[in-house]
């Protein structure tokens, strides 16, 4: 063995290493969030904070402003409601995970702050594989799946960056990278090696990276819209008179509203369908270039346009009268369900030309 494939090696050990940390720090981001959410519940301050705002009691702050005349007068600043369709509820949003809650809101920022770290030590990871290999880090599903976390947190922190209130998504988030990163290092790790010729291509890095940049978006989309679906059943039961259990109320009076998911759910996958549409047209091209066919109705072609149709369907369906809300929200699912089946169903158990790539 030569010196640099000595170094190649020991750099393919050394992300393994970085993957692992990566790990661990977000189990301890998952226990933070847990915390946040299991103080903020039993919070007497944040529950009144939440039911003062839900009777329409203004915790807002006061403006002064200039009278005609001289003078000043005091107005409170308008209560911010989040406004769905026409005829439907307007519900504000709720307190957040903490509940209002100063030590629940301490174990967020704790969490949020090792959810970064875990960030960064896993793009360390992908990053030093990529140097391993000395290719695109992501030529088989354990390089897709290390990347794909990556990128899902990585946008979930840069919506926090840009001041969005998503600190929601946080323990939804890290549960599933955790099991993303548990079933690539067990049952889809490969090590790390040269791609087959064909993969010699610079459209491995345009075609791959926006196919896993499009697949990440998509995940918060789905959360939102799962989310969505129990806090509008929620909505509706307290609106029919109903009275939900202790439970409901302590997790689900703390997310947005419904209309909030919603707008939320629905302003990423519209945002993210012209990549993805992208992403087919390129690896079209892609194909061409290394099968002399643009399309051959191969499994990953196929899933990638059924794909591309639920989410067509959705986003029509947002803009049909009577199939918006709950309906839209269920095709939005089956997208995201078609998706998964894309990476995990057919990589698995479908033969396929774009399977030669190894697990």
């Amino acid at each position: 063995m030569n010196l640099a494939a000595a170094n190649n090696e020991s750099l393919a050990e050394f992300s393994n290493v970085l993957i692992y940390s990566a790990m661990a720090v977000y189990t301890l981001a998952f226990l933070a969030h847990i915390a946040e959410w299991t103080f903020g519940s039993r919070s007497k301050v944040g529950r009144t904070a939440a039911a003062l705002t839900a009777d329409g009691a203004s915790t807002a702050p006061k403006v002064r402003v200039a009278r005609k005349g001289g003078g000043t007068a005091v107005l409170e600043r308008p209560k911010v409601v989040t406004r769905s369709s026409a005829g439907a509820r307007d519900v504000p949003d709720g307190p957040g995970a903490a509940g209002g809650d100063q030590q629940g809101d301490m174990y967020g920022r704790i969490a949020v702050s090792l959810t970064a770290l875990a960030f960064l030590v896993e793009a360390a990871g992908v990053v030093t594989r990529a140097v391993s290999v000395q290719r695109a880090p992501w030529g088989n599903m354990y390089e897709f799946s290390t990347a794909f976390s990556t990128v899902a947190v990585g946008a979930y922190l840069g919506f926090l960056l840009a001041r969005k209130n998503v600190r929601w998504i946080g323990l939804p988030l890290v549960t599933t990278v955790l099991l993303d990163l548990g079933i690539a290092v067990t049952w889809l790790y490969t090590e790390s090696d040269q791609l087959v010729p064909a993969l010699h291509s610079y459209w491995l890095w345009i075609h791959v990276s926006t196919a896993i940049f499009c697949g990440a978006v998509f995940y918060l989309g789905a959360v939102a819209t799962l989310l969505y679906l129990f806090r509008d059943s929620y909505e509706n039961k307290l609106a029919n008179g109903g009275d939900p259990g202790s439970f409901a109320r302590s997790v689900l009076e703390r997310l947005p509203a419904a209309a909030s998911l919603d707008k939320f759910a629905y302003r990423i996958n519209a945002a993210i369908f012209p990549l993805w549409t992208f992403t087919i047209i390129a690896g079209a091209i892609w194909a061409g270039d290394a099968w002399g066919r643009y399309w051959g109705w191969d499994a990953k072609e196929v899933w990638s346009f059924i794909t591309w149709v639920a989410y067509a369907a959705y986003l029509h369906a947002r803009a049909t009268a009577g199939w918006k809300g709950r309906k839209a929200a269920y095709i939005g699912l089956i997208a995201f369900a078609c998706f998964l089946f894309n990476y995990y169903g057919v990589n698995l158990f479908v033969n396929s030309l774009h399977g030669y790539a190894g697990v």
